[in-house]
């Protein structure tokens, strides 16, 4: 595994897990713009779409999620060094208020018209306005430990905060040493 450098600082950070051509972030916004992949996945998941977003239509899901997607990519990608990621990023835990050591977060965009945004960046915080993304899923039930590829999204964010722990890295400086390292 390596982590790759998304903006021209130290703020944001992708993890490339071994044997993946491009790094998480670019992986799920790749998936996220492709309509076949799209159309497997809400085929798949169709049960989800409909029972909680009320959505029968696969063509309006896929719309929706290009279009959501666009709009968190500009967000977190056309931001300037000095933006403040922490204004995108909220802790995993709805009811978490203080933050923690290497703390799981998310990022979605803001409330559309129709239904909330389904789609979910992954990160583990290193300290204000630093992350390291981890993965993304397009969340379709109230938790993530419902459905498989939301779990296997749980594990990637423990997988790479225990990986850091390890390491001894808990903020950016130590991070930076790390990634020098490997």
């Amino acid at each position: 595994m390596t982590f790759d450098r998304i903006l021209g600082n130290d703020t944001l950070w992708a993890v490339r897990y071994d044997n993946e051509e491009d790094n998480s972030l670019r992986k799920v916004f790749n998936q996220w713009n492709d309509p076949e992949w799209l159309w497997d996945f809400f085929e798949k998941n169709i049960s989800d779409l409909e029972s909680y977003f009320k959505i029968t239509d696969l063509g309006q899901a896929i719309y929706d999620t290009i279009s959501d997607s666009d709009e968190l990519e500009c967000l977190i990608l056309d931001i300037s060094p000095e933006a403040n990621l922490d204004k995108y990023f909220r802790p995993l835990e709805n009811n978490r208020t203080a933050d923690m050591t290497l703390g799981k977060e998310k990022a979605k965009t803001e409330q559309r018209n129709r239904h909330a945004s389904w789609l979910r960046l992954y990160a583990i915080k290193l300290e204000p306005s630093c992350y390291i993304i981890t993965g993304g899923a397009i969340k379709l039930t109230r938790t993530m430990q419902e459905r498989e590829h939301t779990l296997q999204e749980l594990k990637k964010m423990e997988y790479v905060r225990n990986l850091l722990i390890e390491q001894g890295v808990i903020d950016v400086a130590g991070f930076v040493e790390y990634t020098n390292e490997i």
